[in-house]
């Protein structure tokens, strides 16, 4: 994929963890994201600090608006999890250009598989490059649950 979405005017991305704002990721994903509801904030404090992030911030307020985190050995794999865009600014294209800009990091590592799993956003992520698996059968899980 050559076409790189970008962000509307008045936004920009930053991978700084210092601008990561961990209590509105929290209760962002805590609150409204179907996958982490009820996670503590301990547990998504360790989940920031074990990975790579990416916030969306408005250039004038400072702001975080949008969040996305990576768990990979910047190398080889990555799993692309809590994508996340504050119900105020939907719409825009903030979370297509900030997941742009995720595989677009990525690629510069070299790392050549980045998985997700999604319940309701397949149509967005396919726009972006990510397709079903093709050998589902290969894959497994283990849940410690």
């Amino acid at each position: 994929m050559t076409d790189t979405p970008r962000l509307p005017e008045g936004y920009e991305i930053s991978t700084d963890p210092a601008r990561i704002d961990a209590a509105r990721v929290h209760r962002w994903l805590s609150t409204d994201a179907y996958w982490a509801l009820g996670r503590s904030r301990e547990k998504q404090d360790d989940a920031i600090e074990g990975s790579l992030n990416f916030g969306v911030h408005d250039t004038l307020s400072g702001e975080q608006v949008a969040y996305a985190r990576v768990v990979t050995d910047q190398a080889t794999f990555a799993w692309l999890c809590d994508v996340y865009v504050d119900p105020s600014v939907r719409g825009k294209g903030i979370g297509t250009a900030l997941v742009a800009c995720v595989r677009e990091e990525l690629r510069s590592y070299g790392v050549k598989r980045v998985m997700l799993a999604t319940h309701d956003a397949h149509g967005v992520y396919a726009g972006l490059g990510f397709r079903p698996l093709e050998r589902p059968d290969h894959w497994m899980l283990l849940a410690l649950e």
